[in-house]
Parts: structure tokens; sequence; C-alpha cells
């Protein structure tokens, strides 16, 4: 498919930000309500500012892409298509938005909602059914983690819809939280410095696969669809499996914030602070070749030396803590 090319995607924070909807549930009495809605419209800005924040620091949506936004039913995804069909309305480029569930014939997952939901928004949407869980259940034994063939399964069925749909990219709902806890997985049980990144190749070379929500806290998102009252479905698979790693993970980061308020949001700024030449990867730093060279070096051994860590430009954070924080 022929796309243009311009400059990426950069949406003043007013300009994304739409009225609060009568609806939203509100504490009681006059000054409640207002505070309320002050609250919930600092909220939507927030997460305007920061899902068009990342799209512009990653470039993850140029003039005439056309996105797949990946729906599964949970408090991400429905965020995901929420803010990026405001910035679509306001979006100095033109993009067009396709919103796709994969049905992977849970029992019990109620087929009609997303449909419905998705009707009634007027949005463009494919429903893709495909029995996965049955695959799933039968070749992982009681007890073991899904994730892993559940995955594997999904992204190549979402790659086939994504050509059907005539897709150059697909956005995933993964936020913040999930991209430092993918990093500490891989630290503590892949021996990898490997995190989740904002924006890659998918695994074909086909698309490019990008995570507008790269910024955003899990909490804020849970706020978020609270006062959208987004109809959730549960998912049966990996979301009942108590034991996971994943799970563990959060349950260190969130006894982390707890007691070091703000080390979420340091953690996430060195995400995007790496300085190769003090680690360990021969790939990445030429350590074989270094020669003492006589000239003064600022990133010399200072190893003991007491830094000051200013505030990262362009790295929007405001100190939301984790949920159950």
């Amino acid at each position: 498919m022929s796309v243009l090319r311009s400059a990426p995607l950069a949406v003043p924070v007013e300009a994304v930000s739409s009225p609060v909807e009568a609806e939203t549930p509100l504490p009681t009495g006059p000054a409640g309500r207002d505070r309320g809605q002050r609250e919930t419209l600092k909220l939507e800005k927030r997460l305007a500012r920061q899902v068009g924040q990342a799209i512009g620091d990653f470039n993850m949506i140029e003039e005439g892409d056309r996105v797949m936004v990946c729906l599964s039913g949970g408090k991400d995804s429905y965020g995901l298509l929420d803010m990026l069909m405001k910035l679509k309305a306001r979006a100095p480029v033109h993009f067009d938005l396709v919103a796709v569930n994969l049905d992977q014939k849970q029992p019990g997952f109620p087929a009609e909602v997303l449909p419905e939901y998705l009707r009634d928004l007027g949005i463009e949407h494919h429903i893709e059914t495909q029995d996965t869980y049955s695959i799933v259940k039968a070749k992982i034994p009681e007890g073991k983690t899904t994730c892993s063939l559940c995955s594997r399964l999904r992204r190549g069925i979402l790659y086939s819809v994504a050509r059907r749909l005539g897709c150059n990219k697909i956005a995933l709902g993964h936020h913040r939280d999930d991209m430092l806890q993918t990093f500490f997985l891989n630290m503590f049980f892949g021996g990898k410095l490997k995190g989740m990144p904002p924006k890659l190749t998918s695994d074909n070379g086909e698309f490019i696969v990008i995570r507008p929500l790269a910024y955003v806290a899990e909490s804020d998102l849970i706020r978020w669809a609270e006062h959208r009252r987004f109809p959730i479905i549960p998912c049966n698979l990996c979301g009942s499996q108590e034991n996971l790693q994943r799970k563990q993970i959060g349950d260190m980061l969130r006894e982390w914030q707890r007691k070091h308020p703000g080390r979420i949001e340091n953690m996430f700024t060195a995400l995007g602070n790496v300085v190769p030449s003090h680690l360990m990867d021969p790939e990445l730093h030429d350590f074989r070749h270094l020669k003492a060279t006589g000239v003064p070096d600022a990133a010399g051994d200072k190893a003991f030396d007491e830094e000051t860590f200013p505030e990262p430009v362009g790295r929007p954070f405001v100190g939301v803590p984790l949920v159950g924080a």
C-alpha cells in the first residue's frame, strides 16, 4: 500500500481534549461536582498530552497512515482507541483508524459487546473470530502459563488481519507500567537488558507496531475507564492466572512505589537514558579496542562520583502512583 509521508503528528493539548461528558459520575453537591469535573478534565488533558507526546517523540503516526487499533475489551485498549479518536479529529495530518478485536472463543465471552460498542462509536471496525482458546487449552498443561502460546497465535492472526484491511501500522494498548514490568521480567528471568519499545517493526518486517500509551500510568487508565464507563470484558486465559511472573514484578513495583514515591518515574526515565559504555555488552561498545588517549573524557571512570539527575526533557511525568500504591 502506498502511504504518503510527512511531518510527524504533533497536536497541542488544548486541541485534543474535549469537554467532559455529562454522564461522568461525580461527588455529590455543587462543590463536589465542580471539583470532580476539574479533576476529570485534568486527567483527560494529561492523557491527551502524554499520548500526543509519545506519538511525536517516536514519530508513531504520519500522513496517510492506516492504523489498526487492537481492541481486547480491557481498559487499556479502550483508552487507547478513545485517545486516538480524539487525536484523529483534531490532528494536523490525516490518518485512518480501524478497530480490530480477536474473538478467541473463550467460554462465556460476550461476543455482542464490542460490535455494539464500536457501531455506536461509528468507527470502522472488524471482529476476527478464531478459536485460539481451544488450541491453548489443548497444548498447555493445566496450571502452566498460557501467555506465550496465546501471544504467538494472536500475533500471527493480527498480522493477517492487518494485511487484509490494508493497514501499515498496528497500535497496541501497552502502557508505562507494562513497559517497566517487561524490562524487569527480561532482566530477572531472561538475563537481558531488554524492554518493550514504543515503536518497532513486526516480526515479519511487514508492519510498524506502535504503543501510543507508552508514557501513560496504569492508574490513570483505570480512572479514565471508570469515567468513560467502558464495557470491560475480562480475559479468562492470562487474566485468571495468579502466579504469573509479570504479576510478581507488578507487586514488586507497587511496593517500591509505596516506600519510595517517584521511583517508578525515575526508572522509566532511565529506559531512555542508556549509556552503553557503562554496561557490559561488547556488541554495543568496543571494549576490546579501548585505549588510553591522554584526553580527558567526561564519560570516563566516574563510577563512584555523586551524580545529579536533571528533570528529563520530553518525558511527561506527573508523579501519579501505580495502582494499589
